[in-house]
Order: C-alpha cells, then sequence, then structure tokens
C-alpha cells in the first residue's frame, strides 16, 4: 500500500508538469530531427557483398575464410583504394595535417568494414556519401583480392617452376652425355645392339667366323669390342632407360608447374554482388529522434526530482519555523 502511494504520488507531481515535460519533448523531437538533418550529418550509403574464398589453401592453423579476411585487410589492398579513389580528398583530411595519416586511417576504419559472418562466408561492407563510389570500393577490394592472391601464387610457382627447370636441364644434359658415349660406341666400336650382336657374334664364331655377312677378321674384331666395351655398352642402355623413365617424369611435374604458373584463376565466389544503393544507411534519424527524447525526458523528470524535493524540503523548514 505505501509503494501504491509512493508511486501515486509520482505520478502526481509528473502531472503538475505536465506542460513542461511536454514542451522538452516536443522539443527534443525537433531539435533532434534537424540536427540529425543532412545540414549537420552528412548521410552515407552502404554497398557489400558476401563472399567465400576460392583455389586457395589454407596456411598454418587458418582456414580459409580467416586467410581471406586478412588478405582483404592488408595494406597492400587498402593503399590501393586510397590512391585509386583518391581517399584523402573524399574523405577531406588534409595532407599537410600533423595528424593525416591517422586520421585517415580513422577514416577509412568506419567506412569499411571487413567481418565473419555465422556461415564462415566473408562480408564486406562500405560505407560513403557517394552510392555509386561505395559499389565501386567493394568490388575493387575483390579485384585487389584477386590480383593479390594471383601474385602471391605466381611468386611460389616460379620458384617452384626454376626448380624444376634447373633438374630437368640436368637430366637432359645427363641423357645427351650418355647418348653421346653411345654413339661413340656404335660408331667407333660397332657396338649398337648388345644382346641381339652378342647372340650373331657368338653364332658367327662358333661356326667358323668365315661365312655370312662377316669376315673371320670382322667377326673377331667385333667380338674383341664387345669383350672390352660390351659391359660398358650394356651399362649405358640400362642407364638410358633408367635416366629417360626419370626425365620423363620431372617433364610432366615440370609442364604441370608451368600451368600452374599461367593459370588465371579468380579466388572469389560471390554470394551477394554489390550494388548502387538508392536509400542511405546512416544516420538512422528515428533512432536519434527516440533516443534523444528519451534522454531529454529522464534529465527532466530527474530535474523535476530535484525541485520538488527541494520545494518539500523548504516548506518543512517554514513549518517548523
Amino acid at each position: 500500500m505505501e509503494d501504491y502511494f509512493k508511486s501515486q504520488n509520482i505520478i502526481n507531481i509528473l502531472w503538475r508538469w505536465k506542460i513542461h515535460l511536454g514542451v522538452l519533448i516536443i522539443a527534443a523531437i525537433l531539435l533532434s530531427a534537424f540536427f540529425s538533418s543532412s545540414l549537420f550529418i552528412t548521410p552515407l550509403f552502404k554497398s557489400f557483398a558476401i563472399v567465400y574464398p576460392s583455389n586457395v589453401s589454407p596456411y598454418s592453423d587458418e582456414s580459409e575464410t580467416e586467410q581471406m579476411m586478412q588478405i582483404f585487410q592488408s595494406k597492400d589492398i587498402r593503399d590501393s583504394l586510397i590512391k585509386k579513389f583518391d581517399l584523402p580528398r573524399h574523405y577531406g583530411v588534409d595532407p599537410n595535417g600533423k595528424y593525416f595519416l591517422s586520421t585517415l586511417l580513422w577514416e577509412y576504419g568506419k567506412k569499411v568494414k571487413i567481418t565473419k559472418t555465422p556461415y564462415s562466408a566473408v562480408s564486406i561492407e562500405v560505407l560513403d556519401k557517394d552510392p555509386k563510389q561505395a559499389c565501386d570500393m567493394v568490388n575493387e577490394i575483390m579485384n585487389q583480392y584477386n590480383f593479390k592472391v594471383r601474385n602471391m601464387h605466381k611468386e611460389k610457382f616460379l620458384e617452384v617452376v626454376n626448380n624444376y627447370r634447373t633438374i630437368v636441364n640436368l637430366k637432359k644434359m645427363e641423357l645427351d652425355s650418355i647418348s653421346n658415349v653411345g654413339n661413340e660406341l656404335g660408331t667407333k666400336y660397332g657396338l649398337l645392339d648388345y644382346p641381339n650382336q652378342t647372340r650373331e657374334v657368338m653364332r658367327a664364331y662358333l661356326s667358323g667366323g668365315g661365312s655370312g655377312k662377316h669376315s673371320g677378321s670382322e667377326v673377331k674384331k667385333l667380338k674383341k669390342n664387345m669383350e672390352e666395351k660390351g659391359g660398358e655398352r650394356e651399362l649405358l642402355s640400362q642407364l638410358m632407360v633408367s635416366e629417360t623413365k626419370d626425365y620423363s617424369t620431372l617433364k610432366l611435374d615440370y609442364d604441370r608447374a608451368v600451368l600452374d604458373y599461367n593459370r588465371n584463376f579468380t579466388y572469389v565466389n560471390v554470394l551477394n554482388k554489390p550494388f548502387v544503393s538508392d536509400k542511405k544507411s546512416y544516420p538512422v534519424r528515428w533512432v536519434i529522434v527516440v533516443l534523444s527524447t528519451l534522454a531529454v525526458l529522464v534529465l527532466g523528470i530527474m530535474v523535476i526530482g530535484i525541485v520538488e524535493h527541494r520545494r518539500v524540503y523548504n516548506s518543512r523548514k517554514d513549518s517548523n519555523i
């Protein structure tokens, strides 16, 4: 019952001050609506895109999405946007000012937001007074991401290509050296096909050596050459087969590395494409008006409470006198 009378007393007090409170509320609404207009606050338009990473592999313990966010927030992409859109002039930052860079980066950080969505996608949001530039900046961030990732991949693939090229060239030189020695054994010693020549020479030698295609002296000479150089010729043949197989494998890996280096993939899957907004995103005037009115109303009630408390105190003090 006591609480009821207290509440009733508060209501009665506020009712006595209803005109004052009404004037405060109306003034708060009018003033907050006026000061939140475009005359005082530059309206900003939002453009955004929702993207997923593509054709990339994660580094360390980072996921592809976290890696994408890191690259989106990199200095290279930020500096490219600042240069392309002349953001110091666009944001009205004095290039000769003492805190030029800090102010510019602060403005950029307020206007450009890179966040992770609950579904492991990446959201790119840009606020700008020019709705078309906001959309263009979102597209440029994605273009710069593709450019940077492509360059990073090309840099790494170029290392792989150069390494494979060196190994392939060395393997080719080894094959040429083996081939030259084989050609020398063939032209100088007549050793061309060691297994077949061995059978033919032994057949001719055992049959007397003078009949057939070769004379006895030729058979003996070839037999001598085979005894002296046959093992080397057979070793070269086996080595040629092994080295040719290794060369073919390396050449295939080299061709794949060159293919990876020359590919021009895109690294962004765009789920929601950016568009030119036709409605401002900031400021939200009704929120400003409501919050300002509530703040003024609370402040007015506090002032009324203080005034009423002093009035009651003075009244009691006078009655005691």
